[in-house]
């Protein structure tokens, strides 16, 4: 395993998984420069073909991460200055990060934090875990937030949850769909970690494809969605591979697969 800690975040890796752990004490609150630091990671991870899950973390027991550090924005920083590539964070905009990522929720997570969480694939909330986009109390748009919590809980739910600027606890969150898993306090990054382990063995092009075809045909009506589903590259790769061969010749023969990636 290797680690790195720069511009408060703690990365390690761990054979094909990474882990990317928010650690800025006493919140875990995200400046320019950590901001930046993230966006690099995910895009050195999105390129890296060793790599194939990500955990995204807080350090600590309260905090996943409130969102934007605000002694930052009260002295340096504008809300409108370069965050990155991929936005506030490194997960606001989409950029073919095909690869699956967990959050692992320790704690409070609202604001930028929030948005954070939305912008992966598998959401584990510990228990004592909660969610908010505080943004509407001081003026503020959640740009990333409205856009795409609405794809994710019923519009009615995430409406209010915007306009009011609530707290929203783990097992509504559960209850909604917005969270995969809820765990007890301390256990959010041993069951990410338990689902990335899975995940790492399974066949290396399939969770592009899966995530290129749901990214691209999420407001497309289904038979629009099937010709789509022809014409991207990831799905191709997988229709043309030698592991969709492998993975037949493993189940006619009852033994584990021996994925390749190609």
């Amino acid at each position: 395993m290797t680690e790195t800690y720069i511009d408060g975040v703690r990365t390690s890796t761990n054979g094909a998984i990474l882990e990317v752990t928010l650690d800025r004490p006493k919140a875990n609150a995200i400046n320019l420069a950590a901001s930046r630091r993230l966006n690099d990671i995910f895009t050195a991870f999105r390129d890296d073909p060793a790599l194939r899950v990500g955990i995204v973390t807080g350090a600590g027991e309260r905090f996943f991460c409130p969102g934007w550090d605000l002694k930052a924005a009260a002295t340096t920083e504008e809300s409108d200055s370069d965050w990155g590539v991929g936005g506030f964070g490194g997960l606001n905009y989409p950029r073919n990060l095909n690869k699956p990522l967990i959050s692992a929720v320790n704690g409070i997570a609202c604001g930028g934090g929030f948005e954070i969480v939305l912008g992966t694939d598998i959401i584990v909330m510990e228990e004592h875990a909660r969610f908010a986009l505080p943004e509407i109390n001081v003026g503020v748009l959640a740009d990333a937030g409205t856009i795409k919590l609405r794809r994710r809980i019923p519009y009615h739910v995430a409406v209010e949850f915007l306009m009011t600027g609530r707290w929203m606890d783990a097992q509504e969150a559960k209850h909604w769909g917005l969270a995969n898993h809820v765990v007890p306090k301390g256990q959010a990054l041993a069951k990410a970690r338990e689902i990335a382990a899975q995940l790492a063995e399974g066949p290396p092009l399939l969770f592009p494809a899966i995530k290129q075809l749901l990214r691209h045909t999420e407001v497309v009506a289904e038979g629009p969605a099937f010709e789509l589903h022809d014409s991207l590259d990831a799905v191709q790769k997988v229709v043309r591979s030698e592991d969709l061969k492998e993975g037949a010749r493993a189940f006619s023969e009852k033994r584990k697969p021996q994925w390749k990636g190609r």
